[in-house]
Order: structure tokens, then C-alpha cells, then sequence
């Protein structure tokens, strides 16, 4: 048997289809499946902070919207502390610090609601600036995206971001940062991710 599984091909790579919502996001999806969906909730109703809403397209590289795509969120809470095992106490009740949300069929839009992040600690001592960590699954995409959201109204911290200060250019840096506006007296983050082309958003490799 060893000697002929040595002659098979390669299972060919398959991406996320299009039921990745109904297994995913079966709520975002239209189908009414748990009495509490996981993944909805980011920051809960007693976490501190500002709260803002942070929105925008998934565009390919014709410059059209993708309408079909899963967004992964995770963030530390607004005294820079993220709601791990090791923090038990140090969060607020009921702050996940983590969502999933998925993209309009329709639009492409997508958007969330939380509170805005402090600065985390960073290796060897550093502080990083506020930020979003994304991950992003869609058809077309063999393996998952991953993407930071920086902030335009902290431009003092994200000139010693050590993350970004790894991106040699600044064109590219500013794939990152998201363009603030307000909107009933709420702070709105725009954030538009570009799969391809000449202002493709820098993804990391983690």
C-alpha cells in the first residue's frame, strides 16, 4: 500500500466557498441557527473606551468589490489588554475583544462596532500603536489573509509603531491606516482592503 500511495497526485487546493457564511456567519447569512451567535458581540456593553464603528470594501484587483467575503476581528480593550485566560480580571464583563462579520451581498460593505484599542505592549520593550488585527477568508483565497487597521488620529503613536516601521515604504504604511469621519457625533474608521494592484494592503505573514 506504501508503495502505490508514493504514485498519487496532489488533492488539488480548494478556498472558501460560498457556504463558508451559513458555517461561519450563519446569523450575517440570513439563517437563524443559535439563540447567541459566537463572534457578534466585540466589545460587549460595559467595556470603557470610545466607541467607534470601522467600515469599508474588499476590492479586487479590477477595482470591484468582493461580495462574499468572512472578516475575523481581534483587539485589546481601550487600557491596551486583551481578553485572554491570563488577563481573567483585567477586562471588562462581558469584552471578547474578538468578532466575525461578513461582507453585504449586495454592496460588498462590511462594518463592525467596538470600542476603539489602547496601545499594546510590543516585543523587547516597545509599544505598538492602537490597532485592529484582521483575517480575511473569501473565494480566490487559498489560505487566509492577515492585516493590521491603524488609526489616522494617532499619528503620533504610529510613527514608532515597531510593525510598521518594518514596511520600508510609506506608500505602502499607508495601506494600513484608516481615515477617520463622524457620523451622528460617532467616530467612523474607513478602511478599504486591496487584494491586488499598485495600493495593495500589506498582509503579513503569521
Amino acid at each position: 500500500m506504501a508503495q502505490k500511495l508514493n504514485y498519487l497526485k496532489q488533492t488539488p487546493s480548494q478556498t472558501a466557498g460560498p457556504y463558508v457564511h451559513i458555517g461561519l456567519a450563519p446569523g450575517a447569512a440570513g439563517f437563524d441557527i443559535y439563540d447567541t451567535e459566537l463572534g457578534q458581540d466585540i466589545a460587549g456593553p460595559n467595556a470603557a473606551g470610545t466607541r467607534i464603528r470601522v467600515e469599508g470594501l474588499v476590492i479586487d484587483g479590477t477595482g470591484s468589490p468582493i461580495k462574499d467575503v468572512m472578516l475575523e476581528v481581534w483587539q485589546a480593550n481601550a487600557q491596551g489588554i486583551y481578553a485572554h485566560p491570563e488577563n481573567a480580571g483585567t477586562v471588562e464583563d462581558g469584552f471578547r475583544g474578538w468578532g466575525r462579520v461578513i461582507t453585504d451581498f449586495d454592496t460588498g460593505e462590511w462594518g463592525f462596532d467596538t470600542v476603539k484599542p489602547g496601545p499594546v505592549p510590543g516585543r523587547g520593550g516597545t509599544l505598538q500603536a492602537p490597532h485592529l488585527s484582521l483575517w480575511i477568508v473569501a473565494r480566490g483565497i487559498n489560505m487566509g489573509l492577515n492585516t493590521r487597521i491603524y488609526f489616522e488620529d494617532e499619528a503620533e503613536a504610529n510613527a514608532t509603531d515597531p510593525v510598521l516601521n518594518t514596511i520600508e515604504w510609506e506608500r505602502r504604511r499607508a495601506t494600513l491606516i484608516a481615515t477617520r469621519s463622524e457620523r451622528d457625533g460617532l467616530p467612523v474608521y474607513r478602511f478599504d482592503i486591496q487584494l491586488q494592484g499598485q495600493d495593495e494592503t500589506v498582509f503579513f505573514d503569521i
